[in-house]
């Protein structure tokens, strides 16, 4: 028996949290530089993604809903 994967992807929510031990307004600029890292890098690595939501929440930090590559795998229409 043999199968291999078509297409793969992956949706997580993912929250950007403040750091705890820095003034409010550095650490909503931290969380703001990470989420921006954090795409940078998925660029980098050529993760094919879609970002399905990006929300600012009251105290400043992010919850984004993210649709990625899984692995290597190819995505097929999942990014359609």
């Amino acid at each position: 028996m043999m199968k291999r994967v078509k297409a793969a992807c992956i949706t997580q929510t993912l929250h950007f949290l403040l750091k705890e031990d820095a003034g409010h307004d550095y650490a909503v600029k931290l969380v703001s530089e990470e989420v921006k890292k954090y795409k940078e890098q998925l660029d980098k690595n050529k993760t094919q993604y879609k970002i399905l939501s990006e929300e600012t929440q009251a105290d400043g930090s992010i919850i984004m809903e993210i649709k990625k590559q899984y692995n290597a795998s190819p995505v097929g229409n999942y990014l359609d």
